[in-house]
């Protein structure tokens, strides 16, 4: 029995450290965003080496995450920082105008029921000035193996057209897991670059190490 146990909690947290699963087909109407809101970035610096104007997006979680602890900074925004700290770029972080849970438990059974309705929970404010932006880096944890879905309402309600894409997500197991498509999709008139994928679990136990390869990922680009 013991070991049955072990085996399912196992595969619980592969699904969502940033939770590696399926990704589902959409199957219904997205809701309408309730914000109208704006907010203005987090300034990092005027300008970057690269003489592009870079914006790091992201959405990020705090609260109980599996085989850690209660962390009070997100895994994805602790890689966003480091992200914009490099590049100089400015930061916009995208939060949900309902939180998720802090229970791990919780979070993941809401996440697996937007995933599975297709849901576009909205966002708390927008931004006010991202036509600004030559280039967006967009974060995320993988929920599910897929974005999650309040991501895709932020990128549905604003304009990327011209801009260059590139992803980054935290995980626990499940890679970017085709969310490089999803993104593409719902910014279909940008350019999405290779993303970069890391272990959820080493933003917090293991920050040299994703230091190393948030450097060897903006060098393959070009940064």
């Amino acid at each position: 029995m013991k070991k049955i146990f072990m085996t399912a909690l196992l595969l619980m947290t592969t699904i969502f450290a940033g939770c590696g699963g399926s990704t589902q087909d959409k199957t219904s109407a997205p809701e309408k965003n309730s914000s109208t809101e704006k907010s203005s970035v987090e300034k990092t610096a005027d300008t970057n080496s690269s003489g592009k104007k870079i914006l790091v997006l992201y959405f990020s979680r705090t609260g109980e995450e599996y085989n850690v602890g209660n962390i009070t900074k997100g895994n994805t925004a602790i890689v966003a920082d480091l992200i914009a700290q490099k590049l100089n770029a400015d930061k916009f972080e995208i939060k949900a105008a309902k939180p998720y849970p802090d229970s791990y438990e919780a979070c993941t059974d809401i996440a697996k029921k937007e995933l599975e309705s297709n849901a576009r929970p909205a966002f708390e404010k927008n931004i006010d000035n991202l036509a600004q932006y030559d280039t967006v880096f967009i974060g995320f944890p993988i929920w599910w193996g897929a974005v999650p879905r309040v991501l895709l309402t932020f990128l549905e309600a604003n304009d990327l057209g011209g801009k260059t894409i590139i992803p980054f997500c935290t995980h626990g197991g499940s890679g970017l897991a085709g969310t490089e498509r999803e993104i593409a999709e719902a910014c279909p008139n940008s350019t999405v670059r290779d993303g970069l994928a890391i272990v959820g679990k080493q933003a917090q136990v293991a920050p040299e190490a994703v230091d190393k390869q948030v450097d060897a990922w903006l060098k393959n680009l070009g940064y």
